[in-house]
């Protein structure tokens, strides 16, 4: 999945995208190539992805809910929050 928003992962974007990650029932951990998966819901750990406008991310979340998740917050990230 790919990263919408003009300014990628970096403030807003990623302040909106830890709270909606952390309003789920399941964890969830995100993952850009190259880099360890970090915990979604933690605002410094995302941020730390470096995660840029186009960037290829991988989501992973398991347990009851886990699919309804990640169809939530890759529809998050396919919106450009900055636009």
């Amino acid at each position: 999945m790919c990263i919408a928003s003009a300014v990628g992962l970096h403030a807003r974007p990623a302040s909106l995208f830890v709270k909606e990650a952390t309003s789920l029932a399941v964890p969830v951990t995100i993952q850009k190539e190259g880099k360890p998966a970090v915990n979604a819901r933690s605002m410094l750990a995302v941020m730390t992805l470096g995660a840029k406008h186009g960037d290829v991310v991988t989501l992973t979340a398991e347990g009851e809910g886990a699919e309804e998740a990640l169809d939530t917050l890759v529809a998050f990230l396919e919106k450009d929050w900055d636009a």
